[in-house]
């Protein structure tokens, strides 16, 4: 049968090996120092492994193959363990395979497996921009539900707390660096769902502050962002900065804009990081002078 299926460039690839931990089916090995596609069978041509290559020596093509066997996957994967089962399942949502999902989780059920994370799917990366920043590929977009406690307020009830949002826009994409409110500012950078999972934000991080937000999964201008927040730095005399963003890996990136745009702009101005929970718990903090 003819089907999408791994293709390795035998004089790009330096068996460095990066391409393996991204084949949770063990399509891939090193033998003989090169990246080898083992077996038809285990390889689900879904790609996972092309954006890891440094050199560029893994696509996809369409050629004559046998049919991928997901239960003789299943077989392999189950031996290491549940890491490599979640890292299975994830990938295979995150690519609309839900019949090869089912098939994978009636293996689980039938031989008495835990599924773990039922229901999650991974984030779809661009890999080209992984490539960039790596954070920009972590497994975020799982949906998941969070149980609420305690007494409901009543709709209609008069909030706990005004708003503290001192400007607009807010979206780094939409901020003028050249505005004067930058002016001797406490600058509160935020990953863009922080605020709707922390009840505190106003109360707790916006008061007296000025508000940037961005995704640095989702915006596709990393490098533009870096630059824009390095002018505003390099415009104004900017007295804190705080950092709010979600525990999830790719969040880290808001960090990592904030970072290189002080080293662009030669500044040093003291940051205060906040780690946020899914569940909306404060569950980490750091600064530094």
């Amino acid at each position: 049968m003819k089907r999408k299926i791994i293709h390795i460039d035998e004089e790009k690839c330096t068996g460095c090996g990066q391409c393996i931990p991204d084949c949770p089916e063990g399509a891939l090995q090193v033998i003989d120092g090169k990246a080898r596609l083992v077996s038809d069978l285990f390889c689900d041509g879904l790609g996972a492994c092309v954006g890891t290559c440094p050199e560029g020596a893994i696509s996809v093509i369409e050629r004559e193959a046998g049919a991928y066997d997901e239960r003789a996957v299943m077989e392999q994967i189950v031996r290491q363990g549940e890491p490599v089962i979640r890292a299975h399942l994830e990938h295979l949502l995150a690519h609309g395979e839900k019949a090869l999902h089912r098939q994978a989780v009636a293996y689980l059920e039938e031989n008495h497996i835990p599924v773990p994370g039922t229901g999650t799917t991974g984030c779809v990366a661009n890999p080209a921009q992984v490539a960039r920043h790596p954070f920009m590929g972590c497994p975020g977009s799982g949906p998941r539900s969070i149980a609420r406690r305690g007494p409901v307020v009543p709709r209609g009830a008069p909030a706990d707390t005004g708003s503290e949002l001192r400007q607009w826009p807010v979206q780094l994409a939409l901020l003028s660096p050249a505005a004067m409110y930058f002016d001797n500012a406490d600058l509160l950078v935020s990953a863009d769902c922080a605020p709707f999972a922390f009840a505190g934000f106003h109360r707790e991080l916006l008061r007296d502050k000025i508000l940037i937000i961005f995704c640095p999964k989702l915006d596709p201008d990393i490098e533009g962002y870096i630059g824009k927040l390095a002018e505003i730095l390099s415009l104004h005399a900017i007295n804190s900065i705080t950092v709010a963003h979600m525990e999830v890996p790719c969040c880290g990136g808001v960090r990592y804009v904030i970072d290189r745009a002080l080293e662009r702009s030669g500044k040093k101005i003291p940051v205060k990081e906040i780690t946020i929970s899914i569940d909306g718990q404060v569950i980490g903090t750091g600064g530094e002078g």
